[in-house]
């Protein structure tokens, strides 16, 4: 292939680096995103360019300016969007749980914009200690004598068991063995902890026996694990907190117990049966973990409650300062925290949307068929019985009833991609040949926007 000059390579035809940058388009690019990530962006249309045209193509310099602006505009954008969640599954770890209550979300953004006495004594004005915030009211709220939070909940084991047992034994029944998200495995955390599993049991069948039996001069816990994500069901039989908690004093060891999902109080509906903390303390464990960001309905936080003769050692421990939370997070704890002291739990998204009637999310899914009927009207919509989930870990085996939007269309896969490419992506199911919408999951003032990113997707 020959250039119009007669140069047997084409590539000499395309203009250089500095002749592109000294267009005025591109130069006023250079004034908003900077000489470098322009220049950067040129090398890489120029690339393009060259490629195609050795290829046999064509590459007109004429669309560069154009072509690079759109190239520094994905590359500007954030990659961590908000999303309209309607796959009807409440704590949705992939879509990043608990979505924050107002005022959490408030408290977050002023903590974030200005100083704040992090660790700064108003009264005295002098050092403060960061624990007095959000640590103080998770102490009080469940009535324990300390409380600690760091980064996440395998966090928190991670620390209890460097603190409680590091170079010793801890009991575990084989039936608690977990894996959790991302393939972290409950025996791979207390491995790095430093402290060795001794495992007890039958994976279906562990009783206190088999606890008393295991332990030795070298235990440093018996911990106990909530099995979030799934269940054992049939002929199963496992040992009860206050018989463990019996035993672990009998044997001067502290019980420990991992129990994931965040639930403080008893809760009712979909959330009857979860083990929650107030029963495991009231039963005599000694210390109690769990996650910020699943039923609690605040930030990503593992929550370390209980003695204080165990709990406080766990602040000294230099892997408490390597996991300790940011002022962020601990702004939006201690705001989530009040929520639950003054029991408003309807201002919690996630416990608002797990006690939302049936009736209501039919009402909103007939209101949103009506509207797409409206546009479309050949297509069919019908608002049909459905079961949202907790999510989350929590309650596996729980089905939480409600309604959900049915779409009938043709390609139902290649809709839920279009939704997903929208702004804000829209994120449903697909089943049974068609496009699924739960609105449990779709926050108060996303409905409209749920139904224009539908009617551009189906257009």
């Amino acid at each position: 292939m020959s250039s119009s000059s007669g140069d047997p390579d084409p590539r000499r035809a395309l203009p250089s680096v500095d002749r592109l940058l000294a267009r005025p388009g591109l130069a006023a690019l250079a004034e908003r995103h900077g000489r470098a990530a322009v220049a950067d962006a040129v090398r890489a249309w120029l690339d393009g360019a060259r490629a195609a045209v050795v290829a046999g193509g064509a590459a007109d310099p004429g669309r560069a300016e154009a072509e690079v602006e759109a190239a520094l505009a994905r590359r500007s954008a954030p990659s961590l969007v908000r999303v309209i969640n309607a796959t009807g599954v409440v704590v949705h770890t992939n879509l990043g749980r608990a979505p924050l209550p107002a005022a959490a979300a408030q408290r977050v953004a002023e903590a974030a914009a200005s100083y704040t006495n992090l660790e700064f004594d108003l009264g005295s004005g002098g050092r403060g200690q960061r624990e007095t915030h959000s640590e103080a009211r998770l102490a009080r709220l469940l009535g324990v004598e300390a409380a600690a939070t760091v980064n996440n909940c395998a966090a928190a084991l991670m620390l209890a068991l460097d603190t409680l047992a590091a170079g010793r034994e801890v009991i575990v029944s084989r039936g608690e063995l977990v894996e959790i998200g991302g393939s972290f495995r409950i025996p791979d955390v207390m491995q790095k902890s430093g402290a060795r599993l001794v495992e007890v049991g039958t994976t279906n069948r562990t009783r206190v026996e088999d606890y008393r039996r295991a332990l030795s001069p070298q235990t440093g816990a018996i911990l106990k694990v909530h099995p979030s994500n799934f269940t054992i069901s049939g002929f199963t039989e496992s040992a009860g907190l206050p018989q463990l908690a019996a035993l672990a004093r009998e044997a001067g060891v502290p019980l420990v117990e991992d129990l994931g999902s965040g639930l403080l109080a008893p809760g009712a509906g979909a959330l009857a049966a979860e083990p929650c903390a107030a029963h495991s303390l009231a039963a005599g464990v000694d210390v109690v973990m769990m996650s910020g960001d699943k039923l609690l309905g605040g930030p990503q936080a593992g929550l370390i409650v209980g003695a204080g003769r165990f709990v406080g050692p766990m602040r000294k421990n230099p892997l408490y300062r390597a996991l300790r939370l940011d002022k962020l997070r601990i702004a939006a704890l201690d705001a989530v925290l009040d929520l639950h002291e003054r029991e408003r739990l309807d201002e919690i998204p996630v416990r608002r949307m797990l006690a939302e009637p049936p009736e209501r999310g039919a009402e909103r899914a007939r209101a949103l068929a009506a509207a797409l009927r409206a546009g479309h009207p050949a297509l069919v919509a019908e608002v049909c019985a459905a079961q949202s989930a907790v999510g989350g870990g929590a309650a596996p085996d729980v089905a939480v009833p409600g309604f959900a939007l049915r779409l009938a269309v043709a390609a139902p896969a290649a809709l839920a991609t279009r939704l997903r490419a929208g702004a804000p992506p829209v994120v449903a199911r697909v089943a049974d040949d068609a496009l699924w919408l739960d609105l449990r999951t779709v926050l108060p003032g996303e409905d409209e926007e749920l139904r224009s990113a539908l009617l551009a997707a189906l257009a």
